[in-house]
Order: structure tokens, then sequence, then C-alpha cells
């Protein structure tokens, strides 16, 4: 009913950027909150960045300074601007929707596949 599509992962040095896009479609009533979340190899999957349907934003520690997330409503899309990453950040970064589904009456969470993201010099 719903899908979500990453991209913009990929090999980056240390203290560069990447900006990550995931865009929602299908049959979408409306998005609360759109999040992204990462997993390193080994690791539990943790919340970097989310962001509700009225712009509140919050994030991990370690991305705070570094990492932006917004969003286009008209897009159903989110995007996560990573700035000044390090070694640490490598991981598959994963979005997720809180979505209300045309015809339904309750919220649903979707994902995306994941998308690849390392930082190496």
């Amino acid at each position: 009913q719903v899908q979500l599509v990453e991209s913009g992962g990929g090999l980056v040095q240390p203290g560069g950027s990447l900006r990550l896009s995931c865009a929602a479609s299908g049959s979408i009533f409306s998005i609360h909150a759109m999040e992204w979340y990462r997993q390193a190899p080994g690791k539990q999957r943790e919340l970097v960045a989310s962001i509700t349907d009225s712009g509140i934003t919050n994030y991990v520690d370690s991305a705070k300074g570094r990492f932006t997330i917004s969003r286009d409503n008209a897009k159903n899309t989110v995007y996560l601007q990573m700035n000044s990453l390090k070694p640490e950040d490598t991981a598959v970064y994963y979005c997720k929707a809180v979505v209300y589904v045309r015809g339904t009456r309750s919220a649903q969470d979707y994902w995306g596949q994941g998308t690849q993201v390392t930082v190496s010099s």
C-alpha cells in the first residue's frame, strides 16, 4: 500500500557531506512522523533524527550540530543532510514513516529498504 524509497548514500571521506532522501508513495492519506534510523554492523538500529508533520525535529546527541532533517510534505519526502561526517557514522540508513493509509483509521509504520553510508579515507 505504501512504499518508501531511499537514495543518496555512498562513500565519502571524513569531514565530507551527504544528503539522503526518502520518498513515500502509495495510498497515503497523511504522514505524521518521518524518521531516519541507522544500523552499523554488529550494533542495534538507532534513531538518528525525526520530524513531525508540523516540523518539530529531534536528534540523537551524536548527530546534533552536524545533521539536519527536513521534509517536503507536498512530495511526501524526508531528507537528511549530513555534514562533518565521521567514520563512526558508517551504517545502513533507513527511513521510517508513520502513515495514515487511505480508507483506514489508524497509523502504520512503513520502512525503506536502506541505503549504505560509508565514511572512510
